[in-house]
């Protein structure tokens, strides 16, 4: 059994710790504690929630006030990981700098990349979009949405859905998955010349290898874009662009 006299030497050591990292057990209280609870009460899903705020709330055929309604939940009830606001913007910018026309989103989720996405299109632009999880699938105009892991679906992309090559790639699915598709797309010869590629959550959670071999590979220019952790602003975190040197034309990573 510990003495008094060991539990209080600890002490300061703890309630350091706790104001440290608060932010982060405020996150594991409202991602992780508040969400299972209310599975539990309501039967339904996190994502069915927000689904059900955002069609009672949202002005339909708004993107803009869509992906609003989406914060508001997202601030206000329970937490979604989704690119949020912030970043948002940021691919919001990238967007209008390349007006791509071949898009390639890698994690759908519950569609809030895919309306940010799809409303910064040009006309005559094709969002692609790949999600593992028919339950997260979303389904909007421009929008061609695959549902399968991305590793099988990558490979068969050019055949299958006519994909020749995209010059936008967007990374908000598994971290772990960003190194191992990126490295996909560049056998099967997918990233078209000048293509940009933007991943979201490079710092946290964070893609170390991913960021690794992005910056040490010699085909890539990258400057990481910091900001915080979506509608978490204590929590650091970072978007990654860059730009890819070979073969002819620069292309560029986000």
């Amino acid at each position: 059994m510990v003495s008094p006299a060991i539990a209080l030497a600890f002490l300061p050591f703890i309630v350091t710790l706790l104001i440290r990292y608060r932010h982060y057990l405020v996150l594991l209280y409202r991602a992780v504690l508040v969400v299972w609870l209310r599975d539990r009460l309501t039967g339904t899903s996190r994502e069915q929630r927000a689904f059900q705020y955002v069609l009672a709330h949202a002005i339909p055929g708004d993107p803009h006030h869509i992906l609003q309604t989406f914060d508001q939940w997202c601030y206000h009830c329970e937490h979604l990981s989704c690119v949020g606001p912030d970043k948002g913007r940021i691919v919001e910018r990238v967007l209008l700098e390349r007006a791509p026309l071949r898009v390639l989103e890698l994690g759908t989720y519950c569609g809030y990349g895919t309306v940010l996405l799809a409303q910064g299109l040009p006309p005559g632009a094709r969002l692609y979009t790949i999600e593992g999880d028919p339950r997260h699938a979303a389904v909007a105009e421009k929008v061609e949405l695959i549902v399968g892991p991305s590793e099988e679906v990558i490979p068969h992309l050019r055949e299958k859905h006519g994909l020749v090559n995209a010059n936008f790639v967007f990374m908000d699915h598994w971290k772990r998955s960003y190194l191992r598709d990126l490295r996909l797309l560049e056998s099967h010869q997918l990233l078209a010349e000048g293509a940009t590629i933007l991943a979201d959550n490079v710092l946290f959670p964070g893609a170390p290898h991913f960021l690794q071999y992005a910056k040490t590979c010699g085909k890539y220019h990258c400057k990481v874009h910091r900001a915080s952790l979506e509608y978490f602003r204590a929590i650091p975190d970072g978007i990654l662009p860059g730009s890819e040197i070979a073969p002819r034309l620069p292309r560029e990573i986000s």
